[in-house]
């Protein structure tokens, strides 16, 4: 690339003018990992976490964290959110978060739900963080994304 797109001739940031494109159906997936001991997983499977429901107030935070992306990283655009989806999955090594973010915009998702699934992993943590100190947020990543000039693509589990 010979360019860099969020760069104006003099080096100084910008955001990119996105007028001119026409708005596509788009959407993105990502996922993180919350890594947590036995104990906490098994208080997460018994519902007996002192907080309270740990899968709730992490979907709820994981969506409204999705309306706040142009608000934490500054050459973001405002686009309309048409959908929002975070699943929560309890497994044996901790807590699956997998976000799925739609848009029908000039620009893409992908950082949407980044952010969702980030976000919903530190509730995660928030609320078990008194049960187990060590628990770890990892594996933020992204799954899959449809629409716009890119296309679609899907993370291959070999690279």
């Amino acid at each position: 690339m010979s360019e860099f797109t969020h760069l104006d001739s003099s080096g100084h940031a910008r955001m990119v003018d996105v007028t001119d494109k026409t708005p596509t159906a788009r959407r993105a997936t990502a996922e993180a990992f919350v890594a947590c001991g036995t104990h906490v997983v098994s208080a997460l499977r018994d519902g007996a976490v002192p907080k309270g429901d740990v899968a709730a107030v992490a979907r709820i935070a994981g969506i409204a964290a999705v309306k706040r992306v142009p608000d934490l990283l500054p050459l973001a655009h405002v686009i309309g959110i048409h959908g929002a989806v975070v699943d929560i999955e309890i497994l044996d090594a901790g807590v699956r978060i997998e976000a799925t973010v739609r848009t029908a915009d000039r620009t893409g998702v992908e950082m949407e739900a980044l952010t969702a699934a980030a976000v919903a992993g530190l509730a995660v943590v928030d609320m078990v963080k008194s049960l187990d100190k060590r628990v770890e947020l990892g594996g933020l990543r992204l799954l899959a994304k449809d629409g716009g000039k890119s296309g679609s693509w899907r993370r291959s589990e070999k690279g």
